[in-house]
């Protein structure tokens, strides 16, 4: 599939103005379908992170419910720790190159399964689900809004008077707090998260919300 050159100008310069500098592109060259870039905007003092940025998923619409077509266009990204390792050679390592796939694997599944994804939505990574890598117990992600100085000036890239792109970020989650969403809703769990202070960037070691402890008494 052809992509437009000025969708992708208009992304990078966007996620530059509101993200950070650009690192790199990490450039997708054979591709069944749909193929998904990865841009990488460098830490700053502002975001002391890595924040990779799709380019791709929203060359095609995706199939929105009723009523939601305003949002038929999107690009994902995650966030992660200044020292995380990225470089060609380090990603041959599951370890550190399972976020990334993560990104690619979540860009295309609306069109994949002519679904959508919006903020508050879960995946499960698998069937059945196992975690992501060895060395996390993350299973799934969640949609959230971009935690941006110009959070709403980011979210929405317009492109055309038919067309404007949304951003979200994933956030890794256990299987545990994926099965308390299910139950009681995007709120609750987005409520456990934001009580223990989880921010956008990805951290190995962050406390299960859901994860119930058992004791003797």
């Amino acid at each position: 599939m052809t992509r437009s050159t000025e969708n992708y100008e208009q992304i990078y310069a966007h996620v530059e103005t509101y993200i950070g500098p650009i690192e790199g592109v990490f450039r997708e060259i054979i591709s069944d379908n749909l193929s998904i870039d990865i841009i990488v905007a460098a830490p700053t003092s502002k975001r002391n992170c890595y924040t990779f940025v799709t380019y791709g998923m929203s060359e095609l619409p995706m199939t929105v419910p009723e009523g939601a077509e305003e949002y038929r266009y999107a690009e994902l990204m995650i966030c992660l720790p200044p020292t995380w390792k990225i470089s060609d050679e380090d990603f041959k390592d599951e370890r550190n190159y399972w976020p990334v796939r993560a990104l690619k694997t979540l860009a295309r599944f609306p069109h994949e399964y002519h679904t959508w994804l919006y903020m508050g939505h879960t995946l499960a990574n698998g069937e059945p689900v196992k975690p992501y890598s060895e060395g996390t117990k993350f299973q799934g992600m969640l949609l959230s809004l971009p935690d941006v100085e110009d959070k709403r000036e980011f979210f929405n890239l317009t492109i055309s008077d038919e067309k404007v792109i949304h951003f979200f970020t994933l956030v890794p989650i256990y299987q545990e707090e994926m099965d308390y969403k299910l139950k009681n809703g995007m709120e609750a769990l987005f409520a456990k998260l934001n009580k223990i202070g989880t921010d956008d960037v990805v951290n190995l070691n962050r406390k299960n919300t859901c994860k119930k402890v058992f004791g003797l008494f």
